[in-house]
């Protein structure tokens, strides 16, 4: 796909290296409002994108990254030459977060979004103990665990991954539910799941045992109980280069032991 590209914004983190990097393409390419602009060019690492994902939800804006931070999973190689065609050949990747909404020790309910994972921590030295359920139906009647996470197909290379959960490619219909340090049933090693389904947490004991709960980087503490579906409405969109596609990034990282 080539798409026309007569504008382009920049965004960047506050690192020196993304600062640098921007004045540089600014200087070159000009900067136009986002609003007004054909593409969102991010400069940054991993968190800087996700951020500007979300800032951009449902925009219907395409969001092109560069790494100028440090893991850079997300972004493609940084590069000042050709931009606008490179940016113009980029493929797109369309994101669907996970809603997360929480109900805390308070009563109070709380929603956010989540593109990567959404990940229930234990908050003390006490074991955080867990009950699972999917559509309706309990699953784990009680998990003992340092914690929990559900990550999407964009997310299972991130703190899914390093939980030793799977890697999920881009196009698949999954979920990864994915333990962390599970004591109890110490042999439960996560779960596949349709990206349809409806997980619901509750949160055993949650005053001896506190729990928080975060939605990419939204953090909401001392829950009760964890609802968990995929988005309908809500869209991202991100580019990617196609000699270095997200898919193939997902692909290559299974290799990478």
């Amino acid at each position: 796909m080539t798409r026309s590209i007569r504008s382009l914004s920049f965004v960047a983190s506050q690192a020196p290296e993304a600062q640098e990097a921007m004045a540089e393409l600014v200087a070159r390419y000009g900067n136009a409002r986002p609003d007004e602009a054909d593409v969102i060019v991010a400069l940054g690492g991993d968190g800087f994108m996700l951020q500007t994902l979300h800032a951009m939800m449902n925009s219907g804006k395409l969001i092109y990254g560069m790494n100028r931070g440090s893991v850079g999973f997300l972004m493609n190689r940084y590069s000042i030459d050709a931009l606008p065609e490179r940016v113009a050949k980029a493929e797109e990747n369309i994101c669907r977060p996970l809603e997360m909404q929480t109900i805390d020790a308070d009563g109070n309910h709380r929603e956010a979004l989540a593109i990567n994972e959404v990940y229930l921590f234990r908050q003390s030295y006490q074991a955080a103990k867990l009950r699972v359920a999917v559509d309706g139906r309990t699953r784990l009647e009680e998990l003992i665990c340092d914690g929990l996470l559900l990550a999407t197909p964009a997310g299972s290379t991130a703190y899914n991954l390093s939980a030793h959960g799977p890697i999920l490619p881009l196009e698949a219909p999954l979920l990864a539910l994915t333990p962390v340090s599970p004591f109890r049933p110490r042999r439960w090693r996560g779960a596949l799941l349709p990206n349809h389904v409806t997980v619901e947490i509750d949160i055993l004991e949650p005053e001896k045992r506190p729990v928080n709960a975060v939605a990419d980087y939204t953090e909401v503490k001392s829950v009760t109980k964890v609802t968990i579906t995929q988005s309908e409405n809500s869209t991202a969109i991100i580019l990617s280069d196609p000699d270095h596609s997200w898919s193939e990034r997902i692909l290559s990282e299974q290799f990478q032991y």
